[in-house]
């Protein structure tokens, strides 16, 4: 989940905490079968997070387009399950860390990658343990795709709700995609 956006701009919290165990299954070949079978597919382009197998598809018309590798957010710091849709998306993001304000610009070492795609924003403000440190954050929380430096991150649970791809998936997606996009992330 990124953490109070910086000017309109949105920003995550790096995770300090130990990665969990990345799931031993390779995807099944045709991913499609595993949904739930109640899940409204809507025509057109369409967004499938499943947070269990850490996959995201992209999916047009019912027929599976790509599948990605994600890393989703670690416990007490889910993705947030639902239905979406894209609201925001930029190249280029600018991070700010959650307590200090400190802000990366863009480039190697800013923990957003390259493109941001921001489907969610809770204005409730969050209190919980990342696993080093609890983070009382006041005003607004964001969770979208993004890129990340940190490839070995990719297939685990270890954000604060955010979705990382690498960098070259997160691009990929960017250029499919566009605000209005719907986004389902299942349970």
């Amino acid at each position: 989940m990124a953490l109070r956006p910086a000017l309109g701009a949105p920003a995550q919290a790096a995770s300090a905490a130990p990665p969990l165990a990345v799931p031993a299954k390779a995807p099944p070949a045709n991913p499609l079968t595993l949904l739930p079978p109640d899940l409204q597919v809507q025509s057109g382009l369409h967004l499938v997070l499943d947070r269990r197998r850490r996959r995201l598809l992209v999916i047009n018309s019912g027929a599976l387009l790509r599948q990605f590798p994600v890393a989703v957010g670690m416990p007490g710091w889910e993705t947030p399950a639902g239905n979406f849709s894209i609201t925001d998306m930029r190249t280029d993001p600018v991070w700010e860390h959650p307590t200090s304000a400190k802000r990366i610009a863009a480039g190697a070492d800013n923990p957003l990658g390259s493109r941001w795609i921001g489907f969610h924003l809770d204005c409730n403000g969050r209190k919980a343990s990342d696993g080093d440190q609890v983070l009382d954050i006041k005003g607004c929380v964001a969770a979208g795709f993004h890129g990340t430096p940190h490839r070995w991150t990719v297939g685990r649970a270890v954000s604060h709700g955010c979705v990382r791809l690498y960098d070259e998936d997160v691009r990929a997606l960017f250029e499919m995609v566009s605000v209005g996009t719907p986004v389902t992330v299942l349970r």
